[in-house]
């Protein structure tokens, strides 16, 4: 109801913090093996491959159990639903510190984490829709990806260095006891909602999650979000994976290869920091998914092409500025589009595209890759598809709740 002023509990943040904690342990786990493969494959007399496994069984497991994990999110409520992904990862992630040397346990240790990581991964929009006023949702959904990205980068760049210091053994366990802090100070901190309502008077109804699946699964505007969606975290999810055997062909070395994966997650972190605080502020939505899609093109188009050091830099910047950028406007938006459908239905139903995409993706520039190694003829497609969901998102309606006049609520 327009006029009625809600006010926003000062605790928004701290149960949003340990959240943003236990997404950063949980992604940190899926990344852990990646960037000590070849090491790791050595520990364990076994090919690269395999190693690669460790990390591509989560996108797998994440397709069989983004339903199930949307259901407990949105039927039991957020809490619940990623403590049970907080209690799967501390666990798995200390079982792989506790028998290290053996491949089989280990592998099954991040199956553990891999299906805890619906359960924290798909919460995002309802968290923020659960404590947030609709004026701070962007910026909360935007928070809590960026610790998607913080848990990544912390993996990419802590990991090797940790390997090389404390051994295999010492590496997964210093991970597993961070995971096990992370996972108590959400199950000790963590609230499912606050004393005062964030919203007008009603806005929290949602439809059941089948109910709400076969809404949204019937409006225009979130099926043209899923196929962005598709390409964009497929883009993402193949361009980091390959880094270094895009750029080998073209005399870079690994550390440069590792330093412009590095710079495309410090890019889409500043972004997802900056770009839904504006967005809210604008209450606006769709311009800036149209932007960021737009802006990280040129950034892929020199991820593709440079031979220049800086050059190459500087698009991995700029490609993970924007690209990563659009993701917690697109999450927040595809939820206010979709009420009263379940938020935590629709987080993950857009997470799963990029899974599957993801998994095709990797597979097929594997497959369409030149003698030499080049990547460029793939890439050039991913390029081809990102002009696509450019025109594509040009057909998005605006969000209607990000035009009322409900984001101005009192905070605390």
């Amino acid at each position: 109801m327009k006029g009625v002023r809600a006010k926003a509990s000062g605790y928004r943040w701290v149960v949003l913090a340990v959240f943003m904690l236990m997404t950063a342990a949980n992604q940190l786990a899926w990344i852990t093996f990646a960037p000590i493969t070849g090491e790791a494959a050595a520990f364990y007399g076994t090919s690269d491959l395999v190693i690669g496994l460790l990390s591509l069984v989560f996108m797998a497991v994440y397709m069989v159990m983004f339903l199930p994990a949307a259901w407990a999110i949105d039927t039991w409520g957020f809490r619940p639903a990623v403590g049970i992904g907080a209690v799967l990862t501390a666990v798995g992630c200390l079982g792989r510190g506790l028998f290290a040397e053996n491949l089989a346990l280990v592998f099954a240790a991040q199956l553990a984490i891999a299906v805890g990581q619906p359960f924290v991964l798909g919460a995002i929009t309802k968290v923020a829709a659960r404590w947030f006023p609709p004026g701070e949702r962007a910026t909360a959904s935007g928070l809590g990806t960026l610790s998607i990205y913080l848990g990544i980068l912390g993996g990419i760049m802590a990991t090797p260095l940790l390997a090389h210091r404390l051994g295999m053994r010492g590496m997964l366990m210093a991970w597993g006891i961070f995971a096990v802090a992370a996972a108590a100070a959400f199950l000790a901190l963590a609230r499912e909602r606050p004393r005062t309502p964030v919203g007008a008077p009603g806005e929290d109804a949602r439809a059941l999650v089948f109910d709400g699946l076969r809404s949204m699964l019937g409006r225009k505007d979130f099926i043209l979000l899923l196929a962005i969606f598709f390409v964009g975290l497929g883009v993402f999810n193949s361009v980091t994976t390959w880094i270094e055997a895009i750029v080998r062909p073209r005399g870079f070395d690994s550390s440069q290869a590792g330093m412009a994966g590095g710079l495309m997650l410090i890019g889409g972190i500043i972004g997802a920091a900056i770009v839904p605080l504006v967005s809210d502020a604008l209450r606006r939505r769709k311009p800036f998914i149209v932007l960021a899609l737009a802006g990280m093109i040129p950034g892929l188009v020199g991820v593709t092409f440079a031979r220049s050091y800086g050059l190459l830099l500087a698009s991995s910047f700029a490609f993970g500025f924007f690209l990563l950028s659009s993701g917690p406007i697109g999450f927040q938006y595809g939820a206010e589009i979709t009420l009263p459908a379940p938020e935590g239905t629709s987080n993950s139903l857009l997470i799963v595209m990029g899974q599957v995409s993801g998994i095709v993706f990797i597979f097929a520039m594997d497959a369409l890759k030149a003698a030499d190694g080049s990547m460029t003829i793939s890439l050039i497609v991913l390029i081809g598809l990102m002009v696509a969901s450019v025109l594509l998102s040009l057909f998005l309606g605006e969000s209607p709740i990000a035009k009322t006049d409900h984001g101005k609520l009192a905070a605390g």
